[in-house]
């Protein structure tokens, strides 16, 4: 009897987060790869940072406009990357408890290293062959990042220019860009690059992903500041964010 079926001969669920074809654990860093790498399993990411409690496969699918079975693979994807948990509700009343879904508490450090690593590799190699606006894309895909990856401020409220500033150095440098504010406060000074070897082949990718992270974080703290452009390679070790008022629609 093949070892994935049960006695009846119906087909078990293969443990997550493995290699099917091996049965081997999937490396951490192609789980967030895979996980992060559909735009359906971004907007679900989004959902639940702004929920105000947990919710079930029902509620999301109805918010996307999608089959409850579809809605519930992406969110099992989720899951088995850390970026999502799950339990099942306490009920008091008869009938099956429904199964609970919020986005992590925090994005497991494989964001910041090899995970973000492998997605920026990804990106640029795709981008730069297929995109016909390689720079709109890496930035709108950079958006998407800087979005997930700094702690959204409470409702109606707006994070201070100063205050934002210091949250965007510790996301730059949380991110391996020993980053320095200089003294004018209107540039931030990048001194490493963590993804260098892929943005010395695909600089227009990787450079405007990143102005697009501290633009998306910038955005979401409610900042009256924007990431303006991105210097590459002042200095071969050295490249420079501009931060300027945000532009305000009367």
């Amino acid at each position: 009897m093949p070892a994935d079926r049960w006695g009846d001969g119906t087909i078990k669920r293969i443990t997550r987060g493995t290699d099917h074809r091996r049965g081997t654990p999937l490396d951490p860093d192609v789980q967030l790869h895979r996980a992060l790498a559909d735009e359906t399993r971004i907007k679900l990411l989004r959902i639940l940072r702004d929920a105000e409690e947990p919710l079930d496969a029902h509620a999301l699918a109805d918010q996307l406009g999608l089959h409850l079975t579809t809605v519930r693979a992406h969110l099992d994807v989720l899951v088995d990357a850390g970026l999502v948990s799950s339990h099942s509700e306490d009920r008091a009343t008869p009938g099956r408890p429904r199964r609970l879904y919020e986005a992590a508490d925090e994005p497991p450090s494989a964001v910041e290293a090899g995970g973000y690593r492998l997605l920026a590799e990804m990106l640029a190699s795709q981008l730069a062959g297929t995109s016909d606006d390689v720079a709109r894309d890496a930035v709108a895909a950079g958006r998407e990042w800087g979005t997930y990856l700094v702690e959204r401020p409470p409702p109606y409220t707006t994070t201070p220019s100063d205050a934002a500033r210091a949250a965007l150095l510790r996301l730059m440098d949380h991110l391996g860009f020993q980053p320095e504010l200089a003294d004018d406060g209107s540039r931030i000074l990048l001194h490493r690059c963590p993804f260098l070897d892929i943005a010395r082949r695909h600089q227009n990718v990787v450079c405007s992903l990143h102005l697009g992270i501290m633009q998306g974080a910038l955005r979401t703290l409610g900042a009256p500041l924007d990431a303006r452009d991105l210097e590459p390679f002042v200095r071969p070790s050295l490249c420079v964010a501009h931060v300027a008022q945000a532009e305000r629609l009367d």
